[in-house]
């Protein structure tokens, strides 16, 4: 177990749900940061005569100076213990800690604050009754008609031939030119995966597209019991949480433009808005998500649903792994919020 390096000096309520601790890191304890510190900006200085991360650790030091390395190894602790710190304030936080240094000085302690949004005032639904409700009711999955396989069967055979059509040496694809499609036979299926014969095929086929209906018949069933406690429930919502959500649906959406391969701008100028235009037309999505979460949250705090802890330790490993840089303490807490959202969800479906 860590050292505690920091001390609440203050707590206070601000307005719309927000609170702000204010704590304090002696000079002491950042020792080990300041090493850290030095360390990462050592991969990626230059300077003239020496190679990238290959800068003396002595000339590094006089170019930073000695507050500008107490402000790194600041950023670095605070980061390190914001979430242990909300922990010993014991406050249900929702959304990402506001976190400024607000007194930095060589020989000082740091003093730094951290704003948190805190569960609002819920007045919850009676959920376990509005989830049996729409639980008791029959699942209603669309049957799988012979046409809907031979259409599939049909994309099957399309995307088969243009990942195996190739053209003779010197030839080139011409634009509009037709590939043929393989013929539906027990040698082509045995090529897709463990079919005996074409009949074999379509039977499994059949039963693949019947458990997809399954599961989106579930998953609307799921979205009607959220909305309906949504709908029925009463929450004192904080702006934050639903600037949050745009902030998250603004970066989804360049996201998205970018992939498409084109420019957010081009795009903008093409559909005739700009960005704020678009933020005003996410906001009653942006609420409807933020609302989501809250209660999911609520859910879990009177239902008692907590993520198994190797679990949360064995995710955020490969998140980290997968997401190099990623903040340890941030992922940590994003896994924990899915995991308890998961236990929420499958509450509800249980619910008869």
């Amino acid at each position: 177990m860590k050292n505690k390096i920091y001390k609440i000096k203050d707590t206070k309520k601000l307005p719309d749900c927000e609170v702000e601790i204010t704590a304090e890191i002696e000079q002491g304890d950042l020792e080990s940061y300041k090493v850290k510190a030095l360390k990462d900006f050592q991969t990626v200085a230059e300077m003239p005569g020496f190679r990238k991360g290959k800068v003396p650790e002595n000339m590094l030091k006089e170019k930073i100076g000695e507050l500008g390395l107490i402000e790194d190894a600041s950023e670095l602790a605070i980061n390190d213990c914001a979430i242990e710190i909300i922990a010993e304030a014991k406050i249900n936080f929702l959304g990402r800690p506001n976190i400024s240094i607000s007194k930095i000085a060589i020989g000082a302690p740091i003093e730094f604050k951290i704003v948190i949004t805190t569960m609002p005032e819920v007045k919850l639904a009676d959920y376990k009754k509005i989830a049996k409700k729409e639980n008791s009711k029959e699942l209603k999955v669309e049957e799988v008609s012979d046409k809907q396989v031979e259409d599939t069967i049909e994309e099957i055979r399309k995307m088969y031939a243009q990942q195996n059509h190739t053209h003779a040496p010197g030839e080139t694809h011409k634009e509009g030119e037709e590939i043929p499609l393989p013929e539906v036979s027990d040698e082509f299926v045995k090529k897709l995966g463990e079919f005996t014969d074409v009949a074999d095929f379509k039977t499994k086929l059949k039963e693949n597209i019947s458990k997809e209906k399954e599961f989106k018949a579930k998953d609307k069933n799921k979205l009607t019991i959220i909305e309906n406690i949504i709908e029925d429930s009463k929450i004192e919502m904080p702006k934050t949480l639903v600037e949050n959500e745009i902030m998250k649906m603004e970066a989804q959406f360049a996201d998205d433009i970018a992939r498409m391969g084109l420019k957010l701008e081009d795009y903008l100028k093409h559909i005739k808005k700009s960005i704020e235009d678009l933020k005003k037309e996410w906001i009653p999505d942006a609420e409807k998500r933020a609302k989501l979460q809250i209660i999911l949250q609520k859910i879990a705090i009177e239902e008692k649903l907590e993520a198994d802890k190797e679990e949360i330790e064995k995710e955020t490993a490969k998140l980290i792994e997968y997401y190099k840089g990623a903040d340890p303490e941030r992922t940590r807490a994003y896994v924990e919020m899915q995991l308890v959202n998961e236990k929420v969800w499958k509450f509800l479906e249980e619910q008869k």
